[in-house]
């Protein structure tokens, strides 16, 4: 897909035996023993296939830095207040509250899954009691058959589709309290979904394409009840679910379906253990990779839908995808265990998702693109696949990102660190928090604390406090990109090479005050995009660069400017949610200069003083930028549909004079090139 140009040679791979250091065992290895079950935490039960990683009860992590910022932000921004001015959140006659009610589909549900967490995260009073009074109405929405929800009546038959998101509300829901409710409910709605013949089954196109959910949940269930007619269920759900197994296409190219359902045919390989279930996922994501995903961020080229023939960089992915691509890599990497998913999560977080809202978190853009010169809310179709206003950045980019967007940084959050099979802990996402784990095989609570500023440096430091010794096994990603890295335990040294896309073991019997020091240098690196004229794109570490570009921000009225389908509560006042179009105001039209012997020669890394706001994602705030040089192509310029033109050919005439330019991190970037033709010598 990409060829990599590396400032460094890989060393030889040594071998991955383990080291003894005192009473520490230190060894390199694929995953984490699943032999063992882990006797504090609820993995998968018999038949399933043990998960590699176990995922904490959500509220167990609580984020620092900037990640912590980043919710908060959102607590002020859309996620929080979004139930005062959207009309989908309207608590008169809404049918998630009042039986009959005139409307409510999957609006409310994709907002609780992330306001709710959040809410647990943050523990916030207010927002805890918002929370309950949606999931007590849901809880109280049960038939006597035991469907459950609002009456949303497809072909003759109740639509499942947002009842699947409002499982995964009160399944986070009961982490949080252990309200039984949650169990019963549960339960009388999957025999009620045994009762549904298969015929009237997942029939209509959203339910159908995101089956995968559903059997998320079953699963789920099963694992706390063991009640055996859920896998059953399992075998029914998968059987009348879209195929995602195909060799070379998909059941449909939506590009949030293709995000989220990818990960079907490996959730049902927790049941089957046919490999050729978990070969489908992977096939999934390289497919559509191959012919949509020439293009840095971790996503592809899909607008609404990928269409052949539109596979160009100015393509972009609506701000839902990037959502449901993450939570599909933070479940698959539970499942597998795999770095893939792991770089690609970090990949999509860092470089694609933040650029897609503002920095205020109180508006969005249905659609962000890699290369996006230009972010207005005029029609732009064909050149992208939509009609209408979906790339301004307004608090009401339509009724599913609007909502949906709630669920990225709270899942991410909950996934930093994972309980392992063999009664540890393990990290495979780095990121500043705290979290209180329980290990050993007698139970000892011990309390992580994770300092760093990463992706933004280079050195990870975990502190553990408990109030005995116990011994544990802790588990360290290395990552894909990450060659060199370094460990110390107590400060001491470990004398052993650390391979990238491998685990660090560290097996011993863990004190009060005990810390680990892991360094992941990071180095620059070029992707080359072979079937996109291959032009390039630059990285350091896990982070990609885009041009700097002076951004022109446009106040506009949010109400006139909004998509079709986003609807305000009367009372809502557009002045205090504005809109804002995006020009560019400094040329972007560059081709960038690398010389591949010399990457250093080509690039200087600046390194700033990190900012007492902790919000890294703003051109002022960037603690990193590379300065580079470039030459423009004139021929490359805004198109007849008004939207930065497809890269230019590889012979497109380049100015003489090669410019001094500034790239910063790809997520800081509302507009962007992170794509660039190749500048010539």
């Amino acid at each position: 897909m990409k060829r990599i140009i590396k400032l460094f040679i890989i060393a030889s791979m040594s071998c991955s035996c383990g080291v003894a250091i005192g009473d520490t065992e230190i060894e390199l290895v694929d995953r984490p023993d699943v032999s063992i079950v882990n006797s504090n935490y609820i993995g998968n039960r018999q038949p399933l296939k043990p998960l590699n990683f176990i995922k904490l009860p959500v509220g167990a992590i609580q984020p620092e830095g900037w990640l912590k910022k980043y919710l908060l932000l959102q607590k002020e921004g859309l996620t929080g207040k979004l139930g005062e001015i959207s009309a989908w959140l309207e608590k008169e006659d809404n049918a998630w509250l009042t039986k009959g009610g005139s409307h409510g589909w999957e609006e409310v549900p994709y907002w609780l899954k992330g306001y709710g967490n959040l809410a647990y995260i943050l523990n916030d009073s207010s927002m805890l009691k918002e929370t309950k009074l949606w999931i007590n109405a849901m809880l109280a929405s049960q038939q006597e058959n035991g469907y459950f929800g609002t009456q949303n009546i497809v072909r003759g038959n109740p639509e499942l589709w947002s009842n699947m998101i409002a499982l995964w509300c009160l399944q986070s829901y009961y982490e949080y309290s252990n309200d039984s409710r949650v169990i019963d409910l549960m339960t009388g709605y999957f025999k009620w979904q045994m009762t549904v013949p298969d015929s009237q089954l997942l029939e209509d196109y959203w339910e159908n394409s995101r089956g995968g959910d559903n059997l998320y949940s079953i699963f789920w269930l099963y694992n706390i009840t063991g009640e055996p007619f859920l896998l059953e269920l399992a075998e029914k759900i998968h059987r009348n679910t879209a195929d995602w197994t195909g060799d070379s296409y998909l059941p449909n190219w939506h590009n949030v379906n293709v995000a989220q359902c990818f990960r079907e045919p490996a959730t049902y390989y927790m049941l089957s253990g046919d490999s050729a279930h978990l070969r489908a996922s992977y096939n999934d994501y390289y497919l559509i990779r191959r012919i949509f995903g020439q293009v840095p961020g971790g996503m592809f080229g899909a607008d609404e839908n990928a269409r052949m023939g539109y596979i160009d960089p100015r393509q972009g992915t609506e701000t839902c995808g990037f959502v449901e691509q993450m939570a599909s890599d933070e479940i698959l990497l539970r499942i597998t265990g795999d770095p893939l998913w792991a770089a690609n999560c970090e990949n999509v977080a860092f470089n694609s998702y933040p650029a897609a809202v503002m920095p205020d978190f109180k508006a969005l853009r249905y659609i962000t693109a890699p290369n996006q010169a230009i972010s207005d809310s005029e029609n732009h179709h064909p050149g992208i696949d939509n009609r209408g206003p979906f790339l301004a950045m307004n608090p009401f980019s339509s009724r599913c990102c609007q909502h949906n967007h709630a669920q990225g940084w709270p899942y991410y959050t909950e996934n930093l660190v994972f309980a392992s099979p063999d009664n540890g802990m393990a990290i495979a996402l780095y990121g500043a928090c705290s979290a209180k784990v329980t290990t050993g095989k007698n139970g000892v609570p011990v309390v992580l604390t994770e300092e760093t500023n990463y992706p933004f440096e280079e050195t990870v430091r975990f502190r553990f406090n408990m109030s005995e010794t116990v011994e544990f096994p802790f588990y360290l990603l290395i990552p894909s990109w990450c060659n060199g890295a370094s460990l110390k335990i107590n400060n001491t040294q470990i004398k052993k090479e650390l391979i990238a896309g491998k685990y660090v073991k560290i097996e011993r019997k863990w004190k009060d005050g005990d810390f680990v020091d892991i360094h992941l240098p990071m180095h620059l690196s070029v992707s080359e995009w072979a079937t996109n004229r291959n032009s390039v794109s630059l990285n350091y570490g896990p982070l990609t660069f885009s041009l700097l570009i002076k951004e022109e921000y446009k106040k506009v009225n949010s109400k006139e400017t909004a998509i079709g389908d986003s609807q305000w509560q009367k009372d809502a006042d557009p002045e205090a949610w504005p809109s804002y179009e995006l020009y560019p105001a400094s040329p972007w039209n560059y081709a960038l200069y690398i010389n591949e012997k010399d990457l250093n020669g080509s690039f200087r890394i600046v390194k700033r003083a990190w900012l007492g706001d902790n919000f890294p994602f703003t051109q002022e705030s960037v603690p990193i930028t590379v300065e580079a040089k470039g030459r423009r192509i004139p021929s490359w310029t805004i198109d007849k549909y008004g939207l930065t033109a497809v890269l230019p050919e590889e012979n497109a005439v380049q100015s003489d004079a090669l410019e001094n330019i500034t790239l910063i991190p790809m997520g800081a970037a509302r507009l962007r090139i992170s794509a660039f033709p190749k500048a010539k010598d």
